[in-house]
């Protein structure tokens, strides 16, 4: 069922609209978590070191075509909010065909390129052909991740959060399955893993494209709707394409900051990568939030509902505020057993890696919770280019910290975990003098 996020209680709307859109984002976490805790149980802490750096690659990669949908996203949902159901159906074959299409350009440049990927990311040598393997399959997938991304935007545009939930359930339990099958069965190591991920995206995506268009007449496009409009495609593209350098600089930070992490060793590697499952599953909750609140501010924008944006704004801090404390302190108090679903208890040094990683940014979630926040709601009024400027900034501070603190003998690696919490204060900080300038000058609402 679509929700109308311009009507009704404010809290219940929105945490109605947010709650199955968590639930599926923690979901998506299982895929490359069942690779992690397949490979590092199983296959050893050099394969696990490759898993780990491979997931953040990916991530840098499929924010490409992820930040389009997004930022395609907010438009359906003003459209959606203007009950404009033309313009709707135009925006979406537009945007479809254009994300499809950088899609397979991105495809068709990443397989000729592995091995200097891989020299880039500084891996070391002993787990380069974990790495390569890994990838090689892996890279197979990015049509499927965009085809499930897209469709998940789509509804989720136009209110339907529950949808993407379901189909990504069942992709999960499939992919656990298949790890454990083509692993430990069928002894196919790494390629085992990322076959099972690759095999679930694509039965994901598969179903919740049949889904969309059997079931949501009202947003299909018809042929009247499949042509060429330059204003509505230059609406897209401002949102999109802003919205697309964002996630992408958000995740070549990252991406940098791994290449850092690859040089002190596979211990380091092997720590971070599974801490960082660990993270990724702890703040990704307020994360998906922050595109419910996002969703919630850009259908009442396009309705005019400004009050309601308001009051809005003040619910979904508050409820950032409670989930990043209790967030945080389960993980800085869990820290060790949590590294241990992961890593054998012998493998000392690699526990202790990842768990002082996991405390230094735990205890600052409230940072990336209202940096969330920040970027949901900058993409819904039209300033993505402020979201830009804010990932900039966080991003910006974390690699220059990262390297300068690490390169000091008494901080080391410990320095690259400081860096990360000191660039989304900083950025949050930019984020408030934004609202507070954009709001004296009349030119929020």
């Amino acid at each position: 069922m679509n929700k109308d996020l311009t009507e009704g209680n404010i809290n219940r709307r929105l945490l109605g609209f947010a709650l199955p859109l968590m639930a599926g984002n923690l979901l998506q976490q299982f895929y490359n978590i069942a690779d992690t805790w397949v490979v590092g149980r199983f296959l050893g802490p050099k394969a696990l070191a490759a898993v780990g750096s491979s997931y953040t690659l990916m991530v840098f990669l499929t924010s490409v075509f992820s930040g389009l949908c997004m930022g395609s996203g907010v438009a359906f949902s003003i459209y959606f909010g203007k009950k404009d159901f033309e313009r709707l159906k135009s925006a979406i074959f537009l945007s479809f065909s254009f994300i499809g299409a950088v899609t397979l350009l991105l495809n068709g440049i990443l397989f000729p390129g592995l091995n200097g990927i891989i020299r880039l990311l500084r891996v070391p040598d002993d787990t380069v052909p974990f790495m390569k393997t890994y990838l090689f399959i892996i890279f197979m997938g990015l049509t499927a991740s965009f085809l499930y991304n897209y469709f998940a935007c789509l509804l989720r545009a136009v209110g339907n959060s529950l949808a993407p939930l379901l189909f990504l359930g069942v992709s999960v339990v499939l992919n656990i399955g298949l790890d454990l099958v083509f692993v430990l069965v069928f002894q196919w190591g790494v390629g085992g893993a990322a076959i099972a991920t690759i095999v679930s995206q694509f039965i994901a995506a598969g179903g919740i494209l049949l889904y969309t268009f059997l079931k949501f007449s009202e947003i299909r496009p018809k042929k009247c709707h499949m042509r060429w409009n330059g204003r509505i495609f230059g609406e897209l593209i401002s949102l999109s394409s802003l919205t697309c350098i964002q996630q992408s600089v958000m995740n070549l930070g990252i991406l940098m900051v791994q290449g850092l992490i690859n040089s002190f060793g596979s211990v380091v590697m092997a720590g971070y990568a599974a801490a960082v499952k660990i993270d990724s599953f702890a703040y990704m909750p307020v994360q998906d939030f922050g595109n419910a609140f996002s969703t919630f501010i850009a259908q009442n924008y396009g309705a005019g509902k400004t009050e309601r944006i308001r009051k809005g704004i003040r619910s979904a801090s508050f409820a950032v505020v409670c989930f990043c404390v209790a967030a945080g302190a389960i993980v800085c108090v869990l820290a060790e057993p949590l590294m241990k679903i992961f890593i054998d208890e012998a493998d000392t040094k690699i526990i202790a890696a990842g768990a002082g990683y996991l405390r230094t940014v735990a205890s600052c979630y409230i940072g990336i919770g209202f940096l969330f926040l920040f970027y949901g709601f900058y993409r819904a009024i039209h300033r993505p280019g402020f979201s830009v400027v804010l990932t900039v900034l966080s991003l910006g501070t974390r690699v220059a910290l990262a390297y300068f603190l690490s390169a000091i003998p008494q901080i080391g690696v410990s320095g690259i975990w400081l860096a990360i919490p000191i660039g989304w204060f900083l950025a949050d900080l930019a984020g408030i003098i934004g609202f507070v300038v954009f709001r004296r000058k009349k030119r929020l609402f």
